[in-house]
Formats: structure tokens, sequence, C-alpha cells
């Protein structure tokens, strides 16, 4: 069956392929445009088995409320340029509305979930991705809020993506200034506790030891009675809380207050109450280790294939 340049140009719209690509799998198919799709497809799901093995670190992350249900979720490429691609934006947002929707109890259990506006699975709409964009593709994590109201941030374009979750008695619009403040500071700040109620003992024993130590090896320090300093480590314990405890911490926009202060006159205002309850804070890539890609292996490997 013969083909037009017309009918490359309509699977190329279909499916987002290069006209090269689509010209080839025209010529494999004899024209037939279901089939040439079908070949695509299939082309797509090996070269998602062979990038695989390619870092993606890049990509987004991502936060919104859905249906009242809040979401935040990272998605790997492995180029900026890539993260910032319309239809990879639009494939997170989709991961983001299959997980408000279909609550998936785990990683795997949403890669098996039907995506959100189509008949694919999740794993399958990411291996669609690999073969439109080109690179690998990954669905990294994901976290959700269906009860209390939830507030979404998105920091630079998707580098970081932050949902904070209140408890309050007032309605969801009022609240969200105070909850954008928070997702705000957690972005800027990325605090390692919300409260200090949950700073172990062993965390504070072990801070206590550092600082110690650290007095010890100090000339001027080291001579002064164990009460004198065990007082100046007590004191160097509440600073602790000040820099890594989010509730504890001095309010960005105002450091005359706590962020605990800051909410709570944020409620009287209101005339309500807003309660901190949780939050979630993803940073493209991080814990990823970004390895120095060998191209040369890799087109050895595709001209042997």
């Amino acid at each position: 069956m013969a083909f037009t340049a017309t009918d490359v140009k309509t699977l190329r719209e279909m499916t987002g392929v290069g006209m090269m690509d689509c010209k080839k799998a025209l010529s494999a198919t004899d024209g037939d445009m279901d089939k040439a799709v079908e070949w695509l497809r299939e082309k797509g799901m090996a070269a998602s088995v062979k990038k695989a093995g390619r870092v993606a670190a890049e990509g987004m992350a991502y936060a919104a409320v859905i249906d009242g249900v809040g979401v935040v979720v990272e998605v790997n490429a492995e180029t900026d340029f890539v993260g910032k691609n319309e239809k990879f934006v639009d494939f997170v947002k989709g991961v983001a509305a299959t997980v408000a929707k279909e609550a998936p109890a785990s990683l795997d259990a949403l890669m098996e979930c039907t995506y959100a506006g189509s008949e694919l699975t999740v794993t399958q709409q990411q291996q669609e991705m690999v073969l439109v964009i080109g690179e690998n593709i990954k669905v990294r994590r994901f976290a959700r809020y269906a009860e209390g109201v939830s507030v979404p941030y998105v920091h630079a374009g998707g580098k970081i993506g932050v949902l904070v979750n209140l408890e309050t008695d007032l309605d969801a619009e009022k609240v969200q200034e105070a909850g954008k403040d928070i997702a705000m500071q957690i972005a800027a700040l990325n605090p390692r506790f919300w409260d200090k109620a949950q700073v172990t003992q062993e965390i504070l024993d072990e801070e206590k030891k550092v600082m110690l130590a650290q007095m010890e090896n100090d000339p001027k320090m080291a001579g002064k009675p164990a009460q004198v300093r065990e007082k100046i480590v007590m004191g160097k314990l509440n600073k602790f809380y000040a820099e890594n405890c989010l509730l504890q911490q001095d309010f960005v926009k105002d450091g005359d207050m706590t962020v605990e202060k800051y909410l709570a006159s944020a409620a009287k205002s209101l005339g309500g109450t807003i309660a901190f309850k949780d939050a979630v804070r993803f940073e493209k890539g991080e814990g990823i280790e970004k390895k120095q890609e060998n191209f040369a292996d890799e087109i050895a490997s595709l001209v042997k294939g």
C-alpha cells in the first residue's frame, strides 16, 4: 500500500514522533496507519528498555489540589530541557490526576492504575512518552492528602514541589495565603522536622555530644566548669530547634515571630483556627546519583542492534 507525505504528517501529529521515524513506520507496514502506530509503540517499548539504564535526574516536581485532594509528584527525565517540554508537563499533571482519583497505596500500584483520561496504564503511558520524547522518563514518587485542606506550591517551574496540609474550621479559600506562606518557607529552608516534638532524645543526645566536644576543643571554653558548659549547650539546643524545626523557625516574612505564631496570628485575623498537620517537599533529582554517561558504549550497542 502506497503512502503520501500527508500520511507521514498525519502519523506524526497522532504520535508526536519525528518525520523520519514515521516514514520508516509506514514503509514497514505498507502504509497501514493503524499498524504504523502499533509499530512505533513497539519500538517505543524497546527504546524504553534501552534508555532505562540512563540516569533520569531532571524532570519536575509538581503539586496540586485536584477535586479537593492534595497531590505532589516527582517525575524524572534525563535533561532539564525535557522537563520544560509541554508534552512532558502534561504527562506529569496526568500522573497527579491519576494519584488524586485512584488513591494508589504504592508506586507499583500507581504504575498499574489507568492513566487519567486514557485506556492505558501509567506504565504504558510512560512508555509512550519515552517513544515521543526520546529520553528515559520515570515516575519516581508521590504523596496524597485526602483529608483537611491542602495548599500546593511549585517553585522555579518544577525544581521543588511542596504540599502543605492544614486542619482548619475556615473555608479552604481563606487559608490559601497562610498555607502558601508556609509552603514557600519549606521550599526555601527545607527544615529537618516540622515541630520540635518530632526531635527524638537520641538526636538531642547526639547534638549535645557534638557541642560538648566542640567546647572541649575551644581554648576559650575548655576551662569553664562543666555546669557552665551544660548551660551553654542547653541554649544552643534551643537554637537547634529554631534552625531545624519548621514551627519554631523565624517566619521568613516577619522575623519577629515564629512560623507557629504566624499561623496563630493568621487564624485569629480570619476568625477561626488553623493547625499545621503535615507537609511533603519534593526536590527534583534529590538523592539520585548523577553519573557520567558512556556515550561510546551506547552508540556501539545501537550499531550492533
